[in-house]
């Protein structure tokens, strides 16, 4: 009986290990990515001082959201996480951008960059996000509740 809770525990403190290195993977593939491409937006940072502050932020927001996800695999918490994650990209998304229109005055030279275009499909896209989270949810629930019988 006591080698048997001792298999068990292993196997439960096994998984966390794994889930807990995914995360850790997962967060710092998708920070690294994020710090090289801010090498690269250098000279946006200094036109507009501003963007790299609220670029920061999501992506500091973003990485929490994937880690608490991934340590919550296998869970009916994963699906929230993941719409939650989702729904933050739509909220950031309309709050940070408005109406999808920027103008930019440099000296004399107005400059006005249209990115409502860009702005919809990637609603939209967070938005299937969200219909897939719930799908998920709502399959993991039903699968919990009605096991398979063999």
């Amino acid at each position: 009986m006591l080698d048997e809770t001792k298999k068990g525990s292993d196997s439960v403190l096994r998984k966390m290990v794994s889930r807990a290195s995914k995360a850790t993977i997962k967060g710092s593939i998708f920070y690294g990515v994020y710090f090289v491409l801010s090498q690269y937006m250098a000279p946006i940072f200094t036109l507009v001082p501003s963007f790299k502050p609220m670029i920061e932020a999501f992506v500091i927001t973003y990485v929490v959201l994937l880690v608490a996800g991934e340590l919550t695999r296998g869970t009916v918490f994963q699906h929230f996480l993941s719409m939650a994650k989702a729904l933050f990209v739509v909220g950031y998304l309309m709050f940070s951008m408005g109406s999808g229109v920027f103008n930019l005055s440099m000296g004399t030279v107005n400059i006005a960059v249209d990115l409502r275009l860009i702005l919809t499909l990637t609603v939209l896209l967070s938005l299937v996000g969200v219909a897939k989270a719930v799908l998920e949810a709502v399959n993991y629930m039903n699968e919990k509740a009605e096991p398979l019988a063999l």
